[in-house]
């Protein structure tokens, strides 16, 4: 008999120790994480997932049980990769005991490496509360989606007297026990800077090049998103390669070309032969 080859899935603590960049992307569903998981070190279940699945116009309104289900296809559609998964809004910001409960939800009921949550010195406490409690904690500093609102909107973070609290942040993540934290639209010099000063990964996302790995929105690096934002590089063009594909079947239909009698099961043979 041959042996079985045993994967090792990576863990928080592996991907601390990786010498090479780390590779990250989004995935939300059992089929995607499937594609994805042999080329990739870390995915992660993002709240994005409530504009990228859902057509939300935020992240606000997604759910723990929403990050729990998608989380569940996730774990289940790979085997390499360590999967992290979002703390959605409102399910950890009121004290660190809720945040406790959110977290330990999800890593009871989908199994996954870590969780994820926004935020720098204000969310200090509740990183550490977790993490001596046994929970792997994914930092995010920079612009955080969750406060879009009080950020003005999506934009670049670390402008003039915004650094030194980004700076801040990051420092507090790190010393709070988070064992990696995303820094998200964040201006490069400042990215590159606190990558310097951190002794745990980071992960940039529209930040810089100098990050210890990168993460981007899976649809956005298909080409699926209709509008991604600027700092994505699209990677395949699948947005209209579905399109063309659906106008096809939609043209083959209505002309009667499909299906044919190949695609037709327990068809009488009189019929099959009269079938193109």
């Amino acid at each position: 008999m041959s042996k079985q080859q045993i994967v090792r899935r990576h863990t928080p603590r592996s991907i601390a120790a990786l010498d090479a960049p780390i590779v990250m992307l989004t995935a939300y569903t059992a089929p995607m994480a499937r594609l994805l998981d042999p080329h990739c070190d870390m995915l992660l279940v993002g709240d994005s997932l409530g504009m990228v699945v859902y057509g939300m116009d935020s992240t606000l309104a997604v759910s723990l049980d929403m990050m729990v289900a998608h989380g569940q296809a996730v774990v289940r559609g790979s085997q390499k990769a360590c999967v992290v998964v979002d703390l959605p809004f409102g399910s950890y910001q009121e004290s660190p005991q809720q945040a406790f409960r959110s977290a330990a939800e999800i890593m009871a009921r989908t199994g996954a490496g870590g969780v994820k949550l926004e935020g720098g010195q204000e969310m200090a406490e509740t990183i550490q509360f977790l993490v001596e409690r046994g929970i792997p904690v994914m930092g995010h500093i920079g612009l955080k989606p969750q406060a879009v609102h009080a950020h003005g909107g999506f934009r670049t973070v670390g402008r003039g007297d915004e650094a030194e609290q980004v700076l801040r942040d990051a420092l507090a993540v790190e010393q709070a026990g988070a064992f990696s934290v995303v820094i998200e639209s964040t201006l490069e010099p400042l990215s590159r800077a606190i990558t310097e000063k951190l002794s745990i990964p980071t992960i940039g996302i529209g930040a810089s090049p100098a990050c210890d790995g990168q993460v981007l929105v899976v649809d956005d690096m298909l080409g699926i998103t209709a509008t991604p934002p600027r700092f994505v590089k699209t990677f395949a063009s699948l947005g209209a390669d579905i399109e063309q594909a659906a106008a096809e079947y939609a043209q083959a239909v209505r002309t009667r070309a499909f299906p044919t009698a190949k695609e037709c099961v327990g068809m009488p043979t009189e019929q099959a032969a009269d079938k193109p």
